[in-house]
């Protein structure tokens, strides 16, 4: 009788997950470094190629080489592939092109495809993952031909026409990398309506997530008669966060002189809602970050601490994991034993988890802006925690200090956007051998808190 010899190593579904992503990061950074990338037909350094190439794929937006002077039309090519990529993540191509090819999806991939989209269960995976590249390549396409309408007078059609697309995929994505050049993101459309609200909304669209848009389509056409209670809070904190982060925004930046003070009542109204849809996780910004009140970087660190909702193309905690958060606290001050969200209680399970979330990011910025306090030594430390956080949330938002990192200070950011697109307790969780606790419950004690 044959023994059948067991794997020396044996990787779960999260593991392979963020091979796919390393995978797909080394694979673009090749192509990136190669002199058939750049505007200059010369060899980019490795280390700007791979921090560009995970910045695109983690749909970040920090760069260290400016997008639109840099590259020539290949190298911009392969970053808009990488965003549209890291975006939707590899499973989700993957299971178009097993479809495309009439291949079977096999229990292992529909697992690979429940971890790489957040979902609830493994049931109806395929046709959700249908459902989400529809639903992506629909709504950028309209994106693209809204933009093309100004894009293309001004650049002519060939370029106008790659600009209006690649806009379109890097807001809908949530990347925020833009090639307007010279780093000015879209500060020189402030005024230019269609392009900033056009950007917001599809910005708005795919940080709300796929699976609330599902069930907004379900309501509308009664297929269902309620929205989930995770839909719910996911609208209320996506509406709560716009709401008052354009009030806010608008009162702090109202009479500086070097964001909005000379703008119209208009455009102040406009660059304030754009500030505060774009800060969370977009990365694009009409007005500059750096001249901006000490009040209103103080909120955009928060805002792109929070992020969008899960299942979406956004980063950050989740706003989720946020209103668990505030919730659990609401409870403890009102004397309550459980979170309670609409009327309904959370699993202790899920609150844990929020928290240990919340910390687990709290601990790599901690990390992260610790590392960069001794090699960037001429920055202040209100800018490495900035870079730290914009990084970790996948913001992209910066001072401008990206492309004077040391090679250290680079190495750490592109580790942090990496934590920070597959979520730092899943990539940690996947070092670990969880194995299931013994049925043992300790006695009872306890310690002062606060």
């Amino acid at each position: 009788m044959k023994l059948k010899s067991k794997p020396l190593f044996k990787i779960n579904e999260i593991q392979i997950l963020i091979l796919g992503f390393l995978l797909i990061i080394i694979v673009g950074a090749i192509l990136l470094w190669l002199p058939i990338s750049s505007e200059n037909h010369t060899y980019t350094n490795f280390i700007d190629s791979l921090f560009v190439a995970t910045s695109a794929t983690c749909v970040t937006g920090l760069i260290t080489v400016d997008t639109g002077t840099h590259w020539n039309y290949f190298g911009k090519t392969v970053i808009l592939a990488l965003i549209q990529i890291g975006g939707l993540g590899f499973m989700a191509f993957s299971t178009l092109i097993a479809l495309i090819l009439g291949r079977k999806i096999t229990l292992k991939e529909r697992l690979l495809i429940h971890e790489s989209l957040n979902s609830f269960n493994i049931q109806g995976l395929v046709k959700m993952s249908k459902y989400i590249l529809l639903f992506t390549f629909l709504v950028e396409t309209v994106g693209a031909v809204v933009l093309s309408s100004q894009f293309i007078p001004q650049f002519g059609v060939y370029r106008g026409l790659f600009y209006s697309i690649f806009h379109s995929v890097s807001a809908f994505c949530n990347a925020g990398i833009d090639l307007i050049g010279e780093g000015r993101s879209l500060m020189p459309y402030y005024n230019n309506f269609t392009i900033i609200f056009t950007i917001s909304v599809l910005i708005i669209i795919g940080g709300l997530g796929f699976y609330v848009w599902q069930e907004i389509y379900n309501l509308s056409f009664k297929y269902t008669k309620r929205l989930s209670l995770n839909s719910k809070v996911c609208i209320t904190m996506a509406v709560v966060l716009l709401a008052s982060g354009t009030i806010l925004f608008f009162l702090f930046e109202f009479n500086n002189p070097a964001t909005m003070k000379y703008m119209t009542s208009g455009d102040k109204l406009l660059s304030s809602f754009f500030a505060s849809v774009s800060v969370r996780t977009a990365g694009f910004n009409s007005i500059s970050i750096s001249d901006m009140n000490e009040s209103s970087k103080f909120l955009t660190i928060v805002f792109m601490f929070i992020g969008g909702a899960p299942g979406s193309t956004a980063g950050g905690i989740k706003t989720t994991t946020a209103a668990l958060i505030i919730m659990t606290a609401v409870s403890v001050i009102k004397g309550r034993q459980e979170t309670e969200i609409y009327k309904r209680t959370i699993k202790k399970d899920l609150v844990y988890k929020a928290i240990v979330i919340f910390i687990v990011y709290i601990i790599l910025i901690f990390i992260s802006a610790l590392i960069l306090g001794v090699t960037e030594k001429d920055e202040s430390l209100e800018t490495i925690i900035f870079e730290c956080i914009s990084a970790i949330g996948t913001s992209g938002l910066s001072f401008g200090t990206t492309p004077d990192l040391s090679i250290i200070g680079k190495i750490v950011i592109i580790i942090s956007m990496f934590f920070g697109r597959l979520g730092g307790l899943t990539i940690i969780l996947s070092m670990i051998n969880r194995k299931i606790p013994k049925s043992i419950k300790y006695p009872e004690d306890k310690i002062l808190i606060g």
